[in-house]
């Protein structure tokens, strides 16, 4: 059984932001499998569904995003999933617009989400998958930009961020990490000369 976690921020004002790429994926991993992501449990938003015939657990913490760690913690404990087995979707502003990078373990980043998250489980040795919202222009606070709506020209490049992103849930479900960091480390202009 994997933990698909998309991180993001509850209620209306945050739909379409930048900080709720992961809520976004979520949501088209959910519909590519048939679930439903519409219980709440674990402080979060949750459904379930079958990947290549692994159980998978599609949790969208409903915390506010500083706070995500107490519901994967949460979700973790009462599911008995391992940390191998706990896969984090979130967006990066060091990463170009709808690119995508899945790493095995590292630090945060600066993501305050991803920073609860490590300190709840204990470690940062589990599965992340990065969804670039481009870099934060100068004069801008970081906290507005990353809470502000993608321009009109970036809207294809982080859908198919988005898509690449769901397909590489899918991959390491059912091949492994290795054969998803081969196939979705890109980024979305490469993806689109393809």
């Amino acid at each position: 059984m994997k933990l698909i976690v998309g991180l993001g921020n509850a209620g209306k004002n945050y739909v379409g932001t930048k900080h709720n790429v992961g809520f976004e994926v979520i949501d088209l991993v959910a519909k590519a499998i048939g679930a439903n992501v519409n219980k709440i449990k674990h402080k979060a938003m949750v459904g379930d569904g079958f990947i290549g015939g692994e159980k998978v657990i599609l949790l969208k913490p409903q915390t506010f995003m500083n706070l995500s760690g107490e519901s994967v913690k949460e979700a973790a404990t009462f599911y008995k999933i391992s940390i191998e087995d706990i896969v984090i979707i979130y967006d990066d502003i060091s990463l170009p617009v709808g690119s995508t990078r899945i790493r095995e373990k590292g630090s945060a980043g600066g993501h305050n989400g991803m920073k609860n998250i490590i300190a709840h489980l204990g470690t940062d040795n589990f599965i992340r998958i990065r969804v670039g919202i481009g870099a934060k222009p100068n004069g801008w606070d970081l906290a507005d930009y990353v809470l502000s709506r993608f321009e009109k020209g970036d809207e294809p490049l982080i859908l198919s961020g988005y898509e690449r992103a769901a397909k590489a849930v899918e991959i390491i479900v059912k091949d492994g990490i290795q054969a998803a960091m081969n196939q979705t480390n890109m980024s979305a202009k490469a993806d689109a000369k393809k």
